[in-house]
């Protein structure tokens, strides 16, 4: 999960508790206090009704009655013994204001929500004897219906939402320019990954200036690196240049002259992976023909008597690769396999396999030598690392490393595993290109 998403969920879930512990307060402070003081008022307005009819003439009681239907909305009628009321449902406003209603009127008082077929607020009370109903307006008893409230809910959900959104984003977007100017310095760009110092927030404004003097200090050591590797190229190849042209000139032994020109050959090709190891050149990701590469790579070899090559290679298959990059891969992995993985009759013998996979191409150089201890696997692609087997050829330890090196830059990986029937096979996945 994103930080993104990790912190709107972790927001939106507080957000959304808040909201249902404010509504159960509300609950708590709010409804029944008003459901006592509807109570208080229907209490009251039965006592008035009650002292009104008991004290008043009959002859004026019809006028009294008409009076309370026109202003207070509030009927009078003889309470019936066959008489049928329905009680209010429990938990619910009705049900609490009439138990309210009961506690202040007296044991015998009737609260009902329907008498006879009608619904309304029906509160049956006595006076000298005779019962009585009063029909009072069912209006004092609602409450906030169930759709009101889940509308309400609903907006308060959503700005919640919305402001969960918001401080997400205040949160993630500096560590996703954090990020980016990471992977801009990963690939060399330092002048591009300058990130903003003049922010309001202190805290990111003050990772971001952090940020910027890391920057500039391997911008200038990444300086010194290229200079210092070019000024190793140039004392150290021009010298083996004018060793080569007198071992050449002034060795008349021709034995001697081939074993000491291929020695030379040797530190020039270490010199050369010293320096591929060392060199952050940019890497500039493009469809690349894995066919035509493999072909190119192969091509120094296909002359040579002691060298046979199996390719399976499907035309069409195009990783996403720098060109480069890949032909470097090929080229380590092929001279690997000569030096290293000759059989018995002294022979090379390599099998070169691409295979497509939905998301990536998997290409695999194997040869038939006698492989490599498995505990020692692990260890091939570290820089310098060399097997006991290895130990007695040319070589720097470097060829393996820079393999994976270059595949992680390409967003690839490198697998290493004994092949069945010996000889040491090497996998390098490549995403495809879309």
């Amino acid at each position: 999960m994103s930080l993104f998403w990790r912190n709107f969920l972790l927001l939106a879930g507080l957000l959304l508790l808040s909201v249902l512990a404010w509504f159960q307060v509300f609950r708590t402070l709010e409804q029944e206090p008003r459901a006592l003081q509807s109570a208080q008022g229907l209490a009251s307005l039965v006592n008035l009704t009650r002292a009104a009819l008991l004290y008043t003439d009959p002859i004026a009681r019809v006028a009294l009655v008409k009076t309370l239907v026109d202003e207070e909305n509030v009927r009078i009628a003889v309470r019936e013994p066959e008489d049928i009321h329905r009680p209010f449902e429990p938990n619910t406003s009705g049900h609490r204001v009439a138990q309210a209603l009961i506690e202040r009127l007296g044991p015998g008082t009737i609260v009902a929500r329907e008498v006879n077929g009608f619904d309304g607020l029906w509160i049956g009370f006595t006076i000298e004897g005779q019962n009585y109903w009063l029909l009072a307006d069912p209006s004092r008893l609602e409450a906030v219906g169930g759709r009101t409230w889940l509308a309400w809910l609903a907006t308060a959900l959503a700005l919640s939402l919305v402001g969960a959104v918001i401080i997400t984003r205040l949160i993630n977007q500096p560590l996703q320019r954090l990020a980016q100017a990471a992977a801009r310095v990963r690939e060399g760009d330092f002048d591009g990954a300058r990130l903003d110092e003049t922010l309001p927030t202190r805290e990111i404004a003050g990772v971001n200036r952090a940020f910027n003097r890391m920057a500039e200090q391997l911008a200038r050591a990444d300086a010194d690196r290229r200079l210092m590797l070019a000024g190793i190229s140039h004392d150290l190849r021009t010298p083996l240049a004018r060793l080569r042209l007198e071992v050449e000139m002034g060795v008349p032994d021709a034995p001697t002259r081939e074993r000491m020109a291929s020695d030379i050959a040797d530190v020039d090709t270490i010199i050369g992976q010293f320096l591929d190891y060392a060199r952050e050149r940019p890497t500039v990701l493009a469809p690349v023909p894995l066919a035509a590469t493999v072909e190119r790579a192969v091509a120094p070899y296909r002359p040579r008597g002691d060298v046979r090559l199996r390719i399976h290679v499907p035309e069409g298959l195009q990783p996403l690769a720098d060109a480069a990059g890949l032909q470097r891969i090929l080229s380590n992995l092929l001279e690997n396999a000569v030096r290293h993985g000759r059989s018995a009759d002294g022979c090379a013998v390599i099998d070169i396999e691409a295979t497509a996979a939905e998301r990536d191409i998997a290409l695999t150089v194997r040869d038939h030598g006698p492989g490599v201890d498995e505990a020692l696997l692990p260890r091939l692609t570290e820089p310098f690392f060399r097997g006991e087997s290895a130990r007695t050829t040319p070589g720097s330890g470097l060829g393996l490393a820079i393999v994976r090196r270059s595949a992680e830059r390409m967003g690839g990986t490198c697998e290493l595993r004994n092949a069945d029937g010996g000889g040491l096979a090497v996998t390098v996945r490549l995403p495809t290109a879309p």
